[in-house]
């Protein structure tokens, strides 16, 4: 008998939880989700998923410190941290930009260059399931929900 009245006030619960879901916390669960398996699959070959989104930003005839904020969607300072990290297990070395003085190119060591194939490898892989699981109509509508989400938001239309 106690075990009904668990599942009667059990769904009661779910259908009000349910009701309160929200777009962005349906996003952000999914991101956290991702972000888990990424870190979890990186752990084995002890990286992290930002080390390996970093590797995969950084071009093979280099590129300029500048540019990799920005393609990464980090603040300067903890890019700072990725990067030093970065240099101490060996994946990356830097040199000063050839076209200006000032400025630093940051280039993937021949480890770096295996590690980023490893981690291009974990993404497609991820790809690939989706593109197993989900049609191209599905696809297509989710990215486009998701771009449209990133102009009302850079376009200040939200707030």
């Amino acid at each position: 008998m106690h075990a009904y009245y668990f599942f009667i006030i059990f769904g009661i619960i779910t259908y009000f939880e349910m009701k309160s879901i929200t777009t962005d916390s349906v996003i952000k669960a999914t991101w956290q989700a991702i972000a888990r398996m990424y870190n979890e699959e990186a752990s084995k070959y002890g990286a992290t998923m930002a080390l390996g989104y970093a590797l995969l930003n950084i071009d093979k005839e280099g590129t300029p410190s500048t540019a990799l904020a920005p393609r990464l969607g980090m603040e300067a300072t903890s890019l700072t941290r990725t990067l030093k990290t970065m240099e101490e297990k060996g994946l990356i070395y830097k040199k000063k930009n050839p076209t200006d003085g000032r400025g630093v190119n940051i280039y993937l060591t021949p480890l770096g260059v295996e590690k980023r194939a490893l981690s291009k490898e974990t993404v497609l892989k991820f790809n690939d399931k989706l593109l197993e699981t989900f049609s191209q109509q599905e696809i297509a509508t989710f990215i486009g929900m998701s771009e449209k989400i990133q102009e009302l938001i850079a376009a200040k239309e939200i707030y």
